[in-house]
């Protein structure tokens, strides 16, 4: 009798923690931040194209806030993403992108500015649970910029 009142409080406990991980509202103010000013955590799970990130900034001829609308255009297009925050015009858009079966959240920040007669090009693609991401948001950082002819 224990053991069964324990594992029923356990999956409940499981699927109370699974439905606030898809219902969590998430804060634009929190999240919504440019990939040049990233305050890192430590964990595996985030991957930072900027100087001094894991891949530097890519650098284009592509006016900014093209280059925002073509991104824009290759996120919209995935599976699981929300445009939380932002817009090409600002020259910051952050995007949240649900994994497919559990609903984990990412959070992907993606800033261009000018740079000369060029445009800089910063991504900060972040888990907001867990350690570790299993890759996940290098290869989404990966397969946006090789849709983008940029990879």
């Amino acid at each position: 009798m224990i053991i069964r009142s324990l594992v029923l409080a356990a999956v409940g406990l499981t699927a109370l923690g699974l439905t606030y991980v898809r219902i969590a509202p998430t804060d634009p103010a929190v999240w919504n931040v440019d990939p040049t000013k990233a305050i890192r955590s430590g964990k595996p799970n985030d991957f930072l194209v900027a100087d001094g990130g894991d891949r530097p900034a890519i650098v284009s001829d592509v006016p900014p806030a093209d280059l925002l609308s073509r991104i824009d255009a290759v996120a919209m297009a995935e599976v699981g993403v929300t445009r939380l925050a932002g817009s090409p015009d600002e020259g910051l858009i952050t995007y949240v992108q649900r994994s497919r079966i559990i609903g984990f959240p990412d959070a992907i920040s993606v800033s261009a500015r000018p740079d000369g007669m060029d445009s800089r090009l910063n991504i900060w693609s972040r888990s907001r649970y867990g350690q570790y991401d299993f890759g996940v948001n290098r290869a989404r950082v990966e397969r946006w910029l090789a849709a983008l002819n940029l990879g």
